[in-house]
């Protein structure tokens, strides 16, 4: 069985890791089988085989991939049915939107829900969280938190290129999903999984979006959401 090696927290069936995420609707897109193994922060073991210490992990049938960004290239080479992103052009480019999501988006999204990330991990992966991030964030995992109400809006606005994509398509990548969708949508995932924070106005283009999204896949995100 193909295993997805998923970060989780005390409740082993919350998944929120924002890179595990963009893989598990990689693996979708391409509609390929796979088991979500959850791995806490702590449990390093399972992922010796892949020469890691972090999720995301796939393991293909014997063939160990890390890395999100480096399975989903590897999906598309072994597997080029439904590519995720069509020519070595579009790799190349997308390695600089990877880089835009992670300084970007995912980087302002994380200090408004680290707390909440925070209170969904056991006691003994909750004190090793506190201490390697508050130490990354120079503060308190509250502190950083406490002051979301006034990163939002420069967040909402820092998401600007994103809404020139849906200008004249339904999607990110075009008239379908593909990698960019699954990489803005498996960050947006990662709040929507630990907190009650909503990210978009109801009257932004990315909502609307974030609607088509939840629905793919006989509505896997919206269905993992309604779980919770």
């Amino acid at each position: 069985m193909r295993q997805l090696f998923e970060l989780c927290g005390e409740d082993r069936n919350v998944r929120f890791s924002p890179y595990c995420w963009r893989v598990r609707l990689a693996l979708l897109h391409k509609g390929l089988e796979f088991e979500g193994v959850p791995i806490r922060f702590l449990e390093k073991q399972p992922l010796e085989s892949a020469d890691s210490k972090t999720v995301p992990v796939l393991n293909d049938k014997g063939t160990w991939v890390k890395d999100s960004f480096a399975i989903a290239t590897y999906l598309d080479d072994t597997y080029p049915d439904a590519p995720l992103f069509g020519g070595t052009i579009c790799n190349a480019q997308a390695v600089v939107l990877n880089d835009w999501l992670n300084r970007t988006m995912l980087m302002g999204i994380f200090p408004m829900i680290v707390a909440d990330i925070h209170g969904k991990l056991d006691a003994k992966n909750a004190a090793y969280f506190r201490e390697t991030r508050e130490k990354f964030l120079g503060r308190s995992l509250e502190e950083a938190q406490a002051g979301r109400a006034d990163m939002l809006p420069a967040f909402r606005k820092a998401l600007a290129p994103l809404r020139a994509g849906l200008r004249t398509t339904d999607f990110l990548s075009g008239a379908q999903p593909a990698w960019l969708d699954y990489a803005v949508m498996g960050t947006f995932m990662w709040a929507k999984v630990v907190s009650d924070i909503e990210l978009l106005s109801d009257d932004d283009e990315l909502a609307a979006w974030q609607e088509r999204m939840l629905d793919l896949f006989d509505g896997h995100c919206r269905k993992t959401l309604e779980a919770e």
